[in-house]
């Protein structure tokens, strides 16, 4: 990696935008609406900054030039509004440890994915890696003999949420060729929310904070997390080789267990400590194959 001013400049949005990423389960944990209605808030409100940068930043002659276009730009929104929704029901039934380290489990199911849709090749380094990462996530449940104990339910929310993520990064793939950046993320949040919307009403009804700390939680996770982290990360992979993306992979869980620590007191275990470990290195081969 070139040691150029903007290659400094890119390692530090990357941590600090891997830090803002690894905050989101504490506002999610935090607020005062369910669940449903937080993964709503925090599409509608990281909307506002996306409409507003994108009318002042020219993009060309992209718009969408049919219905059919219009419908691939918007069902990556949908994978997304699943994503959020399963992610954030799992942090309320499962450790923030283990929701976001099985969430981070994304980038696998990308690959299967590539495989099942495009044949893309897998290699034998990926299928070690996947090997680890599952072996990684028996231990971190305590072994086998404690699989279908405790938090199951919540274990599998994420794993479901890492699943749609990995749908929401394969439709993004397909759209980017041709879309800027600033579009897919106006148009896949403006989706998301569309989305989430009748499902937070209908299953929980109560959709308003009723203090001002419940919408700071809020503002919190769309504006820290969800604009700023994301944000900065993307700037920091446009100067720094793909392979430093692997510091947010690794700084994500590591922020969010430590925080739950501080703040939830949720404490990590050895046993999940080292199934943690296994998980991330898992990941890490099989991104590398």
């Amino acid at each position: 990696m070139a040691s150029s001013p903007h290659a400094r400049l890119a390692l530090i949005a990357l941590l600090v935008g891997g830090i803002a990423i690894g905050g989101s389960p504490i506002f999610v944990r935090f607020s005062e609406v369910g669940p449903m209605a937080t993964a709503f808030w925090r599409v509608a409100l990281a909307l506002v900054p996306f409409l507003i940068v994108s009318r002042v930043v020219a993009q060309g002659d992209e718009r969408p030039s049919g219905l059919r276009d219009r419908l691939f730009l918007f069902l990556p929104g949908i994978f997304l509004a699943v994503d959020l929704a399963a992610w954030h029901v799992s942090l309320h039934m499962t450790s923030v440890a283990n929701a976001t380290l099985l969430a981070n489990l994304a980038p696998v199911f990308v690959t299967l994915g590539s495989w099942l849709l495009f044949r893309t090749r897998i290699t034998p380094v990926f299928l070690a890696g996947l090997a680890l990462a599952l072996a990684g996530v028996v231990v971190l449940k305590g072994g086998p003999a404690a699989i279908g104990g405790g938090q199951l339910a919540g274990d599998s929310a994420a794993i479901l949420a890492a699943i749609f993520y990995a749908c929401y990064m394969l439709s993004i793939g397909h759209v980017r060729a041709r879309y800027s950046t600033l579009r897919i993320m106006v148009w896949t949040t403006f989706s998301a929310m569309t989305c989430m919307l009748p499902v937070a009403f209908f299953l929980e009804g109560d959709m308003v904070p009723v203090t001002l700390f419940g919408w700071g939680m809020l503002l919190g996770l769309a504006l820290i997390s969800h604009v700023g982290g994301q944000g900065l990360v993307t700037y920091a992979l446009a100067y720094l080789p793909t392979a430093f993306s692997s510091l947010t992979l690794l700084l994500q869980p590591v922020v969010a267990a430590l925080l739950a620590w501080l703040l939830l007191g949720e404490p990590v275990g050895l046993m999940q400590a080292i199934g943690g470990v296994i998980v991330l290195l898992g990941i890490l081969v099989a991104r590398r194959g």
